[in-house]
């Protein structure tokens, strides 16, 4: 094992939540919802105005940030897969050069769904000794036995050995579907919330809003014992901390879509002595660069495999522009037959600083939001649907009988991906770099999906 004057390199904590988009953070401008500990937070650190995760579901999301590498290369599109022995993550480099690892809270989703899946797949995981996280940490823990997750980082803190630095993902469950009824004790006003313009305005959508709100403030309170814990033993000084959702909120064109509700997620960060109190960023960055970026950090060099791009310089106060554009892919989810995208789905996308190019190789399968499908919620709008009592907006966005292969969006003025610019003659060109950033990210990421830009066939005439 080797170390680099292990004493004074940083501790790091990832705190995620689950489902969690960028607008529903009092900081990003959002007036309806109360999150004073993670605005004072932000007060004290740096806000990401541009963070994006390049999975929009757990799974997938979470190993890109364990492993730096995007979850097509590392295999993990499909849900109930574990992170495969032979791809390493950041906190295993950490552990070698010196740190103390863990997970704790909500399951850290890497290690398959062997707990909870059908008693042939429980055995598969037995048959190959499949689960390798306590293998690769020194500790992981989820939360069982009644053990809150705040308690749980204090249990992580107690045993780290002294003057060790440590790495520490803690996971929450808020806000992840099923809403609470009660979460706190002055619940949001649904008639108060203002919704955006890709949301229909019913009873329904509304309350569910607000519980989805109420959840995220039970978190902020959560949040703020944690920090005051950090503080008490005077470890902010020594700890980059960074918040951020784990992907997309659950509500419509969010989770599990690679609309911006499924991919932007609200990210701050705070590290006493080192970030500038207040400071923002624009710089677009993705859930992949984590890993290289903590590495740096602590004077570890990334894995070669690894595709994100340390941005340690903006952390630093230096400059750092971010990058031009990434890509993202929807796999399966959850444990069903491929009936409809809520469960499985095989779109990608593009985006740069400004457009956005989705690529829906499943056009035909109909689409439906994952976890809410069941909701009255998602029946009551079927049936304005079906009896012409919806507006034409929502019935073009949610129960077309297709959906467009391609689907391209000016985000600058489009925010919401309202008006599809795919054919428009004059933005052929940016169409056709789009498709071709794509095309070349997914032949390199050897994705198994076919490639948006067809080759010729020899066996057609042309």
């Amino acid at each position: 094992m080797t170390t680099c004057a292990a004493d004074d390199r940083p501790n790091l904590l990832i705190v995620l939540t689950d489902d969690h988009s960028v607008p529903h953070v009092g900081c990003y401008g959002n007036a309806d919802i109360r999150t004073p500990n993670l605005d004072r937070f932000a007060e004290q650190g740096l806000r990401l105005d541009r963070m994006y995760v390049t999975a929009p579901q757990c799974v997938p999301a979470r190993a890109t940030i364990m492993t730096g590498q995007s979850s097509v290369a590392t295999r993990m599109t499909r849900f109930s897969a574990p992170l495969d022995r032979d791809i390493p993550t950041f906190p295993e480099r950490l552990r070698q050069s010196g740190y103390y690892t863990g997970v704790a809270g909500r399951i850290y989703h890497l290690d398959g769904h062997n707990i909870i899946g059908s008693k042939e797949t429980k055995q598969v995981f037995a048959d190959n000794n499949l689960m390798t996280f306590h293998d690769r940490l020194d500790h992981v823990n989820i939360a069982d036995g009644g053990v809150g997750h705040v308690d749980q980082m204090v249990q992580f803190l107690d045993r780290v050995p002294h003057n060790q630095p440590w790495f520490l993902q803690l996971s929450f469950d808020d806000p992840h579907r099923p809403l609470s009824e009660n979460a706190i004790a002055d619940p949001h006003d649904p008639n108060a919330i203002s919704l955006p313009k890709h949301v229909p305005d019913t009873d329904l959508v509304r309350k569910d809003f607000a519980k989805y709100y109420d959840e995220i403030a039970r978190f902020d309170a959560d949040f703020g014992r944690l920090i005051k814990i950090l503080e008490d033993r005077k470890l902010t000084q020594r700890t980059l901390i960074l918040f951020m959702g784990d992907n997309g909120a659950a509500v419509l064109r969010g989770k599990g879509t690679l609309y911006e509700w499924g991919l932007h997620v609200p990210a701050l960060m705070r590290w006493d002595g080192m970030i500038e109190p207040g400071s923002q960023s624009d710089a677009l960055i993705t859930s992949e660069d984590i890993a290289p970026t903590f590495l740096q950090l602590a004077g570890v060099a990334p894995d070669p495999e690894m595709n994100g791009i340390s941005f340690a310089a903006l952390l630093k106060g230096e400059s750092f522009e971010g990058r031009e554009y990434f890509c993202a892919a929807r796999g399966s989810h959850g444990y069903n037959l491929p009936l409809h995208t809520a469960d499985f789905d095989l779109s990608r996308c593009v985006r740069t600083r400004r457009y956005k190019l989705i690529y829906n190789p499943l056009w035909q399968l109909p689409f439906q939001p994952v976890d809410m499908f069941a909701l009255p919620l998602w029946t009551d709008l079927k049936i304005r649907h079906q009896t012409g009592r919806l507006p034409a907006l929502y019935s073009r966005l949610y129960f077309s009988p297709q959906r467009p292969i391609f689907e391209l969006y000016d985000l600058q003025n489009d925010p919401e991906e309202l008006d599809n610019l795919v054919g428009q003659p004059e933005l052929a060109a940016i169409e056709n770099e789009l498709k071709s950033k794509l095309h070349e990210w997914m032949i390199l990421q050897q994705d198994y999906v076919p490639l948006p830009i067809a080759d010729f066939n020899p066996y057609l005439e042309r």
